[in-house]
């Protein structure tokens, strides 16, 4: 006869022959539910056996019929540890694990080759918050600069009319706006050159 399909779980005991003989004792025991019966017959083919069918069969048993000493009855027998299935991983942390293994990848060979390949320009306009500021409170500056000029100029020109003076202000204030812009292309249009230094020195180096 077979073990159940689910046996129980937990610990497990090595068969000594004081344990087989109680089983078959049991297995034969009008007094034992027919299960029991079964089940220590079945048991008692074993060289071992959880230590829950055991007790349920000891339990069930007429104290008349059970060995009267406990110690002599598990004298020999040893304790069975059973290794742990090992986990399996779901797909979600394996595709995880695939994607920073490519990441570790990618970075170790960019690290590799970081001094043979040339640098990217990131030296964009406008790259951070402060160029930003910068350049917007250049723009005002100028703006208001040409204003004042412009005011000045026509008020000094036309006398104090202020519709004129008005006019020469607005007048400055656009041609402020204009060299402005014409400064800032003439800037970004001649990189300097000074960033793709450090990149040949060390070409140089390496060769």
């Amino acid at each position: 006869m077979s073990e159940p399909r689910n046996p129980p779980s937990g610990l497990r005991i090595s068969m000594t022959e004081p344990i087989r003989s109680f089983l078959l004792s049991a297995s034969k025991d009008g007094d034992v539910p027919r299960e029991l019966q079964d089940l220590a017959l079945n048991l008692s083919s074993q060289n071992n056996l959880h230590y829950k069918s055991f007790r349920s069969i000891w339990i069930r048993s007429p104290p008349s019929t059970r060995p009267p000493d406990l110690i002599r009855l598990f004298s020999g027998s040893n304790f069975i540890l059973s290794s742990p299935k090992p986990r399996e991983k779901s797909e979600e942390l394996k595709a995880r694990l695939r994607k920073l293994e490519e990441m570790a990848e990618r970075k170790a060979y960019a690290e590799l080759v970081k001094d043979i390949t040339p640098r990217k320009n990131t030296d964009e306009p406008f790259s951070s918050y402060k160029d930003q500021m910068g350049f917007g409170l250049h723009v005002v500056l100028i703006m208001f600069t040409g204003y004042l000029v412009g005011y000045a100029a026509f008020r000094a020109l036309f006398g104090h009319s202020p519709a004129m003076s008005a006019a020469g202000g607005i007048l400055g204030l656009v041609f402020g706006m204009l060299v402005e812009t014409f400064l800032f292309i003439i800037r970004t249009s001649n990189p300097d050159p000074r960033s793709s230094t450090p990149n040949t020195s060390k070409l140089k180096k390496n060769q």
